[in-house]
């Protein structure tokens, strides 16, 4: 058990440009794994290995990599914080045991935090938080604390804040020790010196010293005694009893620093090993036996069956890498593991320990390790891959459907089959990117969640593979779905085997609530049809909603097959399927079928003077104001507008608000679209 105790599994999230990449750096650099410091700014940072982070300036992929520090082995993964790389930041954050979210001093919480924040609560993930750019004109440390309480609903306890010196941010307090931290200039702040607090000091932070004590007291009984009888209560007991009120999510540690100006991080460190939890702490990792159904759940030791989640696939130099969180027992090279998701066995040619763009062969990896596998063949994002004696389905990772489109062709026809192959590698590598043929064009339509992951990904195209290619206007991804029940029945006859095959098929379509995709109702199975004539008529159904009457994928719609007779020949699966989309598309077309449309939740940031303009603007695009938050002369407008009018919109903020507005915005949901489609 020693190996998962001293485990720490941790991923840095936050808003773009809240500081993430600069702060991993640090923690490399003062944890002695890298002998210099790489700027997000001069294009040179570890983590941003890819060669399109190092030009935006922006994380694009979740990287990995390990560090010792305290006497643990912490395994980190930089996230994107641009919410078009989204699914990195969900693949990541189902495979982590904590987190360190970094806001920025200056903006405070913004948009993006509350994305990844609530991102994290669903996955009820133990977080520190690190108030970065302390160093800043215009930095408030309380009103980012209160902000964490207002918007987030989280209780944020500072552990470490700021200490001024003629209003320049120079040094932390430490609320523990109750001890003034200096961070070296001389060695780019790998030196701490810790002194004790001046009287003035001390009276400055005894507030917060006040805080720190009784969230500690709410945690653990031995300190809420020492606490409420008025004694001192030693820093070892104050750190244990942060651990626990930490590891248990009912509140989170707030540590300040400026990682630019090398100021408070190794803090951070210290707090990353010290209240987070290792793999032993965490809930064991649950699952249902594919085979019977029933619940079974996996002990995060060496000594149980084996269990792991495919959080990520790469192709790297044309071979196939996929990352895995072992969650329990262990596997070696040349071991047999079994896919639970499809059913299929696969074998583990090669080991990996990974740090960013490098790999360390290992010939072992145990429960709580986060590792890359070569000779993988078949597992996707979201796979489990278990001990074959004892199956395990682990809950997947959670992905979203793409909204964005944009045609692709290549320069020179005669590469039209080299597109589809690495667009074919690009779809397994990401599960929200997507491709499909146009029926009428034969054109390529590539897929995905903005305009700025289509672009990076038609980049990639030209960069990775050498394939220049052209690309059409982006085009939004609409779904239709129906406004009523439908019915209908659909006969098949045909010929096979010098055999006359009639089937007859009768169906019913309801819709469905938004956003639950197509359910198909297990009643077929009940007609007493062959298990793969009941499954030809699934796939039929499901073939059929792959494109409703308007040439979009059907959604929020269930389908039952009442009726299923053959009224000659042999029962088929090839039949049934045939005449279930026949079915399932005569009844949909008399359900009232109708186009939806993706909404996007924007944030809109604007000095005050332009918001009127800013919001003539929204309501013109046939968007809703859903709240404006006024600060320090800046408004904060929160709106939910189509896709549809949000292309281009960059220019436009840029025109009202003289260059000085910024926005971000995600997918919110499909919702009923103002045309009708021509049918």
């Amino acid at each position: 058990m020693a190996h998962a105790d001293k485990v720490r599994n941790i991923g840095i999230i936050a808003h773009i440009d809240a500081g993430k990449t600069t702060l991993t750096e640090r923690i490399l650099f003062y944890a002695g794994v890298s002998h210099r410091m790489g700027e997000v700014h001069d294009g040179d940072s570890q983590m941003d290995y890819l060669p399109q982070e190092r030009e935006r300036g922006i994380t694009i992929t979740a990287a990995v990599t390990q560090f010792p520090w305290l006497g643990a082995e912490v395994h980190l993964i930089d996230t994107p914080g641009h919410v078009d790389f989204t699914i990195e930041v969900e693949r990541s954050l189902r495979v982590l045991d904590g987190a360190v979210v970094v806001f920025c001093g200056v903006g405070g919480v913004e948009p993006q935090s509350e994305v990844v924040w609530r991102q994290a609560d669903r996955h009820r993930i133990p977080r520190l938080a690190f108030v970065n750019k302390l160093d800043r004109p215009g930095a408030d440390y309380d009103r980012v604390v209160a902000e964490m309480e207002s918007k987030l609903s989280a209780r944020g306890v500072p552990v470490t804040v700021p200490l001024d010196a003629g209003g320049v941010f120079h040094a932390v307090a430490d609320l523990v020790s109750m001890e003034k931290m200096e961070f070296s200039a001389a060695d780019q702040g790998a030196s701490v010196a810790r002194s004790a607090l001046s009287p003035e000091e001390s009276a400055q932070v005894a507030g917060y010293r006040e805080t720190l004590l009784e969230a500690a007291a709410d945690a653990d009984d031995g300190v809420a005694e020492q606490y409420l009888s008025g004694e001192k209560v030693p820093p070892d007991a104050l750190r244990r009893a942060i651990r626990r009120g930490t590891v248990a999510a009912r509140f989170f540690p707030v540590f300040a620093g400026s990682a630019l100006r090398n100021k408070g991080v190794q803090p951070v460190m210290d707090g990353i090993v010290q209240f987070l939890p290792s793999p032993a702490e965490v809930t064991p990792a649950g699952g249902d036996d594919p085979r019977t159904g029933v619940p079974v759940v996996r002990e995060p030791t060496p000594a149980a069956p084996f269990a792991a989640l495919v959080f990520k696939v790469m192709i790297e130099e044309g071979r196939r890498t996929v990352y895995l969180r072992v969650y329990s027992g262990k596997v070696s090279e040349g071991d047999t593991l079994w896919n639970a998701s499809t059913g299929e066995e696969e074998k583990v040619a090669r080991l990996f320990r990974i740090h960013a763009g490098k790999k360390g062969r290992i010939r072992e990896a145990v429960a709580g390790d986060i590792v890359a596998v070569r000779g993988i063949r078949g597992a996707r994002t979201g796979d489990t891959l278990c001990d074959p004696a004892a199956p395990i389905l682990l809950e997947p990772i959670e992905i979203r459907k793409p909204v964005v489109s944009v045609v692709v062709e290549p320069r020179s026809l005669r590469d039209m089959d080299r597109l589809r192959e690495m667009l074919a590698k690009m779809v397994e590598e990401d599960p929200t990117v997507s491709m499909k043929d146009d029926a009428d064009t034969g054109q390529i339509i590539l897929s995905g969640m903005g305009e700025l992951h289509l672009e990076i990904l038609v980049d990639r195209l030209g960069r990775d593979f050498g394939l220049a290619v052209r690309t059409g206007n982006p085009q939004v991804v609409f779904r239709e779905t129906i406004s009523e029940e439908g019915a209908a029945e659909a006969v098949f006859e045909r010929e096979i085997a010098e055999r006359l095959v009639t089937v007859r098929i009768a169906m019913e379509v309801r819709p469905g609530r938004r956003g639950s995709g197509i359910r198909v109702s297990d009643r077929h199975r009940m007609l007493e049809l062959p298990q793969e004539v009941a499954d030809g008529v699934e796939a039929g159904i499901r073939e059929g909603a792959f494109t409703g009457v308007f040439g979009y994928p059907v959604d929020d719609v269930e389908a039952e097959a009442t009726h299923v007779e053959f009224l000659s020949g042999t029962a088929t699966p090839l039949a049934a399927k045939v005449a279930a989309v026949k079915a399932f598309l005569s009844a949909y077309e008399n359900g009232k079928p109708y186009l939806l449309e993706p909404v996007m939740a924007v944030e809109i940031t604007v000095p005050e003077e332009f918001l009127g303009g800013v919001i003539g603007d929204v309501n013109a695009r046939r968007g809703r104001v859903a709240s404006v938050d006024r600060r320090n002369e800046v408004s904060h407008l929160s709106a939910l507008v189509p896709l549809k009018e949000m292309f281009g919109y960059v220019t436009s903020l840029r025109s009202l608000s003289q260059g000085r507005g910024t926005y971000m915005m995600k997918f919110s949901h499909y919702d009923r679209a103002a045309r009708v489609a021509p049918s």
